[in-house]
């Protein structure tokens, strides 16, 4: 025992206790569990990080069943009409054909007459009578009516018509006529001769289908046409080119 008259166990248990108090009471500390505070004032937002790193690729994923086929959609509207293009360059000339086959010849178109005064033929005394050349010389197409001393045009083109008359005793006064209309005047005065004289005259005419064209007299005095065996008055007329415009082969 000691001189205050404690136990060792007592002393070493009250120095524990002196040094135990003495470390909280350190600078002035008060432990919390003796006192409790108010809290504190929120803080500000923290600034935003930087963005992290690309993540790795993950594994392709099994191939699923194919679906089922949709329904077809409605036909959608009309787009409008774009702008014309650049024509194109020029292509490249093609390889030669294969010759053809031999085609038919082409016929040119024929239209000709010549017809002559009878003798003893009774001529027109009227003016504006046709002279009718009653005797044919050629007439192949029919385009010379002997009926009507009228030329029908069938072939368009340019025809040449001329007249010879024989003149004897009597003056002679003709017109060449075109569907009604003169377009050659021809005459020969008797002057007491004692031989036939001549009158002759031709002109080219431009035709169509169904144009006409022949001898009118002029005068009903002067009617001196004349034939005999030994001379004789004619009327002829034939193509001198045809205008067919949609063939190339004629009947």
């Amino acid at each position: 025992m000691t001189s205050l008259g404690l136990s060792p166990l007592l002393l070493r248990s009250l120095l524990i206790l002196h040094v135990h108090l003495s470390s909280q009471l350190e600078d002035n500390k008060i432990p919390p569990s003796l006192c409790t505070g108010h809290p504190g004032i929120p803080g500000s937002p923290g600034v935003h990080g930087s963005p992290g790193q690309p993540g790795r690729d993950g594994r392709d994923g099994r191939d699923a069943a194919p679906g089922e086929r949709g329904d077809k959609g409605g036909r959608g509207d009309s787009g409008e009409t774009g702008v014309r293009g650049l024509t194109g360059d020029k292509g490249d000339l093609g390889e030669k054909g294969e010759r053809g086959q031999q085609g038919e010849c082409a016929v040119a178109p024929k239209s000709a007459f010549s017809a002559k005064l009878s003798e003893g033929l009774t001529l027109p005394l009227t003016v504006g009578d046709a002279v009718r050349f009653d005797k044919i010389t050629l007439n192949e197409q029919g385009d010379y009516n002997t009926e009507t001393g009228r030329f029908t045009c069938k072939v368009p083109g340019v025809y040449y018509f001329a007249v010879h008359a024989t003149v004897y005793r009597a003056s002679l006064q003709f017109d060449l006529m075109k569907n009604g209309h003169t377009v050659a005047s021809y005459f020969q005065f008797y002057g007491n001769w004692p031989k036939p004289g001549s009158l002759s005259g031709g002109s080219l005419l431009h035709l169509v289908p169904g144009d006409q064209v022949w001898v009118q007299m002029a005068l009903s005095e002067y009617n001196g046409f004349y034939s005999s065996t030994k001379t004789d008055s004619t009327f002829t007329g034939f193509l001198v080119y045809s205008e067919w415009k949609h063939s190339a082969v004629f009947a």
